[in-house]
């Protein structure tokens, strides 16, 4: 997924909402990278949860030394201890078996999921083992392309949206539920944007949006 401040969908969000408007034209560019093999998505979410980034992409590399492709075939043909001794929790290898069987009998058919609905795409994938709400909407936003989702449930988001408008300490942690009504229907593509904010240090090293902006334009000039 490539957007830029000239493309009709960040345009179409700035108009809705203008200050994250603001956000987009000062980030600039965006190139995120989707996953075309949604089988292979679903394996490296299972892998990386709960996990660093490093250590996911060790035990992620260790674990395709052994299969040598990320297909539900050659996963079910390792046994449990092999999996194990690739860095796999006990957890983990009964989450990948079940999708694995799940996909193999076609209980679990990815050829139907673009003609599907967000909604029955989550049901679908919450009923496998180990994958729940966030991990289907991370699928329905970087492996299939879908826009129109906003994760409620990740805590980076919501802090973001916290720092851009500047909203009131809540308990419950809902700042995404009061301003995500001016995304529709590019409820992602906002994420990606407020999740860039966390990524280059603006959430962390300003207070304000605009003290961000302040603060760059006086690091730029001297």
């Amino acid at each position: 997924m490539k957007f830029d401040v000239t493309d009709p969908r960040a345009d179409a969000l700035s108009t809705s909402d203008p200050r994250l408007g603001v956000l987009i034209r000062r980030i600039g560019a965006l190139n995120i990278r989707v996953e075309d093999d949604p089988f292979v998505s679903l394996v490296r979410s299972i892998i990386s949860q709960q996990i660093s980034v490093k250590a996911a992409a060790t035990i992620r590399g260790r674990v395709l030394e052994l299969t040598g492709e990320f297909t539900p075939e050659a996963i079910q043909q390792q046994d449990d201890q092999a999996l194990r001794a690739a860095g796999l929790s006990a957890s983990k290898v009964i989450y990948l078996r079940d999708l694995c069987s799940r996909v193999l009998s076609g209980e679990l058919d990815f050829a139907l999921f673009p003609s599907m609905t967000n909604e029955e795409i989550m049901n679908a994938l919450t009923a496998v083992k180990g994958i729940g709400k966030w991990t289907a909407e991370m699928f329905l936003i970087f492996a299939m392309g879908r826009y129109d989702v906003v994760s409620g449930g990740d805590a980076g988001l919501q802090r973001a949206a916290k720092w851009l408008y500047g909203l009131e300490e809540r308990k419950d942690k809902k700042y995404l539920e009061q301003v995500s009504h001016q995304w529709a229907p590019y409820g992602a593509i906002a994420g990606l944007y407020l999740w860039e904010a966390i990524n280059c240090g603006a959430v962390d090293s300003a207070s304000t949006l605009e003290e961000w902006i302040q603060t760059a334009e006086q690091s730029r000039l001297e």
